[in-house]
């Protein structure tokens, strides 16, 4: 049996930080979308997000539901008890989203973009926004099934963005 080789004094192993996906659901759909993505990610919910979480991080992949035309009150939440903590921390790390919506979800997208320009965070991939066309109470509060090609665009987000931080290419 060969030992591993030893690295010379001047060189160290290192590992990138890891993908962090945050994520809030009420329904299913987004907590799917964000369980897909995260095959080589660290799975975190909106409410369990400290600012050592973000800190630690390489890059984000913010998942949630458009919630009466706005980002929902839990990830809103998670990102008003970070923001200032992390402040002047996180600046040119990569971020993508997901949004779950009934409609357009573009309300809850421009939110999360004002608040990772705030950051100065950098979008590295388009905006992924999954359309569920719940448009009764009935609809909008009965669990979500996500068709399998958009998880499936979810994976490659998830796997794209790992591999990208992993790389050093963001």
């Amino acid at each position: 049996m060969r030992a591993a080789p030893r690295l010379g004094k001047h060189r160290r192993m290192t590992t990138a930080p890891p993908l962090l996906i945050v994520w809030h659901s009420r329904t299913g759909g987004s907590e799917a979308l964000a369980r897909a993505a995260a095959a080589t990610a660290r799975l975190l919910a909106a409410d369990a997000v400290a600012p050592d979480d973000l800190l630690a991080a390489g890059g984000y992949l913010f998942v949630g539901p458009e919630n009466l035309a706005a980002l929902s009150g839990a990830m809103k939440e998670m990102f008003d008890r970070c923001y200032y903590p992390c402040l002047g921390k996180l600046e040119g790390r990569p971020y993508a989203t997901i949004v779950c919506a009934g409609s357009d979800g573009e309300n809850a997208q421009r939110q999360l973009d004002r608040i990772a320009t705030g950051w100065r965070l950098k979008r590295v991939a388009d905006p992924m926004i999954v359309n569920t066309a719940a448009q009764t109470p009935e609809a909008i509060l009965a669990p979500k099934t996500i068709p399998e090609a958009r998880l499936a665009e979810a994976r490659d987000l998830g796997k794209a963005l790992a591999a990208g931080i992993a790389a050093g290419i963001f």
